[in-house]
């Protein structure tokens, strides 16, 4: 990834810039704002690190730096005493406080790393997949998807994203053919629809993968209760187990946006009763 680091702490800068490059990412380092603001209209990056000091307010800075790009870096602010919802407030992706920990930025990396790729893949238009049955394009979803985004931007929104699909599509493919694997895709969208809250937007994001969005949750642990209902009733289908000669495999995750963290996955075998689970939420 290429990234740019904006602060005037050389400490910080050459931590960050050292633990990055140590995983084979282009970093650059601005000190001043105004000229990390001429190379972000020249230049493209993924991934944004920035300290405001000494404005009290990271909002200005943070639109000064959405409206020099043409594309959306995910934008980490750096502070002492800032919450989280203050800097998705303020229009980041997430916050890193300072003294900074050098595994926080992995995991920073991480989750930037993960929400450009999913903005590329879903706004990837070589490929879309029509409604049918309950189910939106990919194309449509794409654009909820970016108001998503914009909506976090501006008013510090967070939603939620719940993929399920066929781990072992490619397998099933070669072993039983193009027709188990559509059918067993096929299968899982309506079981997807018939297990879906009406409020629920289900889209289908690859040949083997479907997404349901969940915008402004009511409470906290709503999102992952979500993702937790829909692996138990998978795990619990019998008409999913098998395709062909294949055992199927269907994975459950959980992602946030603005964040781009993984909250939950679930590893699903249908018709076993049985499935693992790791959460971060």
């Amino acid at each position: 990834m290429k990234i740019l680091v904006i602060d005037r702490d050389t400490l910080t800068t050459q931590l960050i810039s050292s633990r990055l490059q140590m995983f084979g990412h282009d970093v650059v380092v601005e000190a001043v704002k105004n000229n990390a603001l001429e190379r972000l209209a020249a230049e493209s990056y993924d991934t944004i690190f920035i300290d405001p000091a000494p404005l009290s307010n990271a909002r200005p800075v943070i639109l000064g730096i959405r409206r020099s790009v043409r594309s959306y870096p995910y934008i980490v602010l750096m502070s002492q005493s800032m919450e989280r919802e203050e800097a998705i407030k303020s229009g980041a992706n997430d916050l890193l406080l300072k003294p900074i920990d050098a595994s926080g930025i992995e995991k920073m990396i991480q989750n930037a790393d993960r929400l450009t790729s999913l903005i590329r893949r879903v706004g990837d238009e070589s490929e879309d997949f029509p409604s049918a049955g309950g189910v939106i394009a990919k194309s449509a979803f794409n654009q909820l998807f970016l108001s998503c985004l914009d909506r976090a931007d501006r008013y510090g929104e967070r939603s939620f994203l719940v993929f399920i699909g066929v781990k072992n599509y490619d397998e099933i493919l070669n072993m039983d053919g193009p027709y188990a694997a559509q059918t067993i895709s096929a299968r899982l969208s309506q079981t997807l629809v018939r297990l879906r809250r009406q409020s629920d937007i289900i889209a289908q994001t690859g040949k083997s993968e479907y997404v349901l969005m969940l915008q402004r949750p009511q409470y906290e642990t709503e999102p992952l209760e979500a993702a937790s209902r829909f692996a138990e009733a998978l795990t619990k289908n019998d008409d999913l187990g098998m395709a062909g000669s294949s055992r199927v495999e269907l994975f459950v995750s959980l992602i946030d946006l603005p964040i781009g963290m993984q909250h939950a996955y679930h590893a699903i075998h249908p018709g076993s009763g049985a499935g693992a689970a790791a959460s971060a939420f």
